[in-house]
């Protein structure tokens, strides 16, 4: 965990690589399945407040994400934010789609 605390100053995140899925989804089907794992995210543990700030980030463009990710106190272990940390050091995970 102190790792990962003292390692995420100057982390700056980016937008992943296109998602492919297995097979072809409207986007309504895209909208769908973010929606429901959003309505959901408090089954995995952590802080509402910071799934909250993951959803505004993975939702906003990048210069906003950045913002969003430096005042809410989330260290990104991964740049693309699909694995984050707070400052307690209670580990979040995105699905690859959420982006």
């Amino acid at each position: 965990m102190g790792c990962v605390k003292s390692n995420h100053q100057g982390i700056r995140i980016k937008k992943p690589d296109p998602w492919n899925y297995h097979e072809e989804i409207t986007r309504e089907q895209l909208r769908a399945i973010r929606n429901e794992f959003w309505q959901h995210v408090q089954v995995y543990g952590g802080r509402q407040e910071i799934w909250d700030a993951l959803r505004r980030a993975s939702e906003a463009p990048i210069h906003i994400a950045q913002a969003i990710v430096d005042s809410s106190g989330i260290i990104p272990h991964v740049t693309d934010l699909r694995v984050s940390f707070d400052n307690r050091g209670t580990r979040y995970k995105l699905p690859y789609c959420m982006f």
